[in-house]
Parts: structure tokens; C-alpha cells; sequence
């Protein structure tokens, strides 16, 4: 199990999750090596934020702008990795404004390691003119 993993397995168990039980956790591996955590943040209401774009907002406030890999992991609260946790939609359009075509996501079913790209998981990002 690499660093990364055990990290966002780390993240995960600090995730606040009293709506759905599902706690997520995500390491976000910046190109220069930095490492910024993430876990989800519920909200009675629709304002709850994603282990993902947790790392990125954090990441991206502290000046980061280039990414190489982002290491998910999600389970029910209190139970073992048992599923492959990938990001949500809206995640992916969030994470595709960021990132470049070699920017991988990696998951973890407690069994197997799997590594995604970002067009992979979201072949036609929506993009506004710049």
C-alpha cells in the first residue's frame, strides 16, 4: 500500500458525515510533491462539499497550480474499503478545470489499486472560452 492510500485512508476516518454515513478521503499530489488532505463535509442541506474538491480548494489557496494525481478511498462510517470510490460528476468538472490529460485518479476497493486519467472518467468536460 503506497503513501498516498494509507494517507486518504487517514483522511477518510476525520471525514463528518452524520447524513449519509459514507465517509471519503482524498490525498491530492501536487507535481512538485506537495500533499493536501481532503475528506467530505456534510451539511444538513445542499452545501456539502466532497473530499475532492476539499484537497483542491485547499491546494489551490495556497498558490498549487499543478497537479499529477489525486487518491480517493470511501466507505460506509466505521467499515473497512470494501468499494472503489470514484468522483462524483460534478467533482470531475470541477477537477478537469485544473488538471492536464496525464492527471491521474486512483481508487481502492480493498483489494486492488486502480488508476484512472481525467478523460477517462469524464471524456466531454464542458469548457467556456478563455
Amino acid at each position: 500500500m503506497n503513501q498516498e492510500l494509507k494517507q486518504a485512508i487517514e483522511a477518510k476516518q476525520i471525514a463528518y458525515s452524520p447524513y449519509s454515513n459514507f465517509e471519503v478521503g482524498a490525498i491530492l499530489k501536487c507535481k512538485n510533491g506537495n500533499i493536501y488532505r481532503g475528506c467530505n463535509i456534510e451539511n444538513n442541506g445542499i452545501q456539502s462539499i466532497c473530499a475532492e474538491r476539499t484537497a483542491f480548494a485547499k491546494a489551490l489557496s495556497e498558490g498549487e497550480r499543478e497537479f499529477e494525481s489525486i487518491t480517493v478511498v470511501g466507505s460506509e462510517k466505521g467499515k473497512d474499503i470494501d468499494e472503489e470510490c470514484l468522483p462524483c460528476g460534478y467533482c470531475r468538472q470541477f477537477i478537469s478545470e485544473f488538471v492536464d490529460k496525464e492527471f491521474k485518479i486512483i481508487t481502492y476497493d480493498g483489494k486492488e489499486i486502480k488508476e484512472y486519467k481525467i478523460d477517462e472518467l469524464l471524456p466531454h468536460s464542458f469548457k467556456l472560452d478563455k
